[in-house]
């Protein structure tokens, strides 16, 4: 089964299960996304709070954010990782990321409720062990280019770099540093 029709299918039970109760979605083995190379994304599940920074144009200094939670899950015991994006302004982004043996690379639709459509990314797994994660479709200008770095035991951190020069030169414009969420109240 190819993987764009892999997705039509999980989408499809997506659907379903928002429609009968996310009780019977299966989201409940993980260790199926912890092992080979569903093992990449499988290590970011897990409920995260995010602090984040971004470049500002005009100072050209790192400015705070007013931060995240971001849950990563297994779906349909290693079919795919899903996100859930949930910044405090309401609005709600998903990635599902895909793992497609063929090419050795991650299959991502990103969508979020603040914008129409969608967007697809491809990823795949560097020798350092990052996840370095590039638009395919629609292109967005300027460029963009996101590493998901390896965990360690106090989280982990991601990169958005965006690049003037068709990708000869790229500048960090937006960083987040993920640790373990705990509800405060």
């Amino acid at each position: 089964m190819s993987v764009w029709r892999s997705f039509t299918c999980l989408a499809g039970l997506l659907l379903a299960g928002t429609a009968i109760g996310n009780g019977a979605l299966p989201f409940s083995n993980s260790e199926a996304c912890m092992q080979g190379p569903l093992a990449e994304f499988g290590r970011y599940i897990g409920d995260w709070r995010i602090e984040d920074e971004t470049l500002s144009r005009d100072t050209l200094e790192w400015e705070a954010g007013k931060g995240a939670r971001w849950i990563f899950t297994c779906l349909g015991d290693g079919t795919a990782v899903q996100d859930f994006w949930l910044p405090p302004d309401g609005s709600v982004g998903t990635n599902l990321r895909i793992y497609d043996p063929d090419s050795e690379t991650w299959e991502i639709t990103w969508a979020i409720n603040t914008a129409p459509g969608m967007s697809h990314i491809r990823a795949k797994l560097n020798d350092a062990g990052n996840i370095i994660m590039k638009y395919v479709a629609p292109l967005p200008n300027p460029l963009r280019r996101i590493t998901f770095f390896p965990p360690d035991d106090d989280g982990w951190n991601w990169r958005l770099e965006f690049s003037w020069d068709d990708g000869a030169n790229w500048t960090e414009v937006y960083r987040i540093k993920a640790t373990p969420y705990q509800d405060d109240a």
